[in-house]
């Protein structure tokens, strides 16, 4: 088994705190993304909040990240 590519750690540790970001990362069965803001970040996890809720998500489960453009405007009732 390879190691971790490093660069998306780095990417979300030096990444400010309310930095929109999406994180690809390993769960059992395969993969999946958090979409939200980047709340903390430290030497073994990173918290992002979505819209559901905050996700923890220990860095040596990353396998991408990167800042993502503000959501665009919710539509208004017709």
């Amino acid at each position: 088994m390879s190691l971790p590519d490093a660069a998306p750690a780095r990417f979300l540790s030096a990444a400010a705190p309310g930095t929109r970001v999406v994180v690809r990362y390993r769960i059992e069965g395969g993969l999946t993304d958090a979409l939200g803001h980047l709340l903390a970040c430290d030497a073994g996890s990173c918290t992002i909040r979505t819209r559901r809720a905050d996700v923890v998500i220990p860095l040596g489960r990353v396998v991408a990240a990167k800042e993502v453009p503000p959501a665009p405007p919710r539509r208004t009732a017709r």
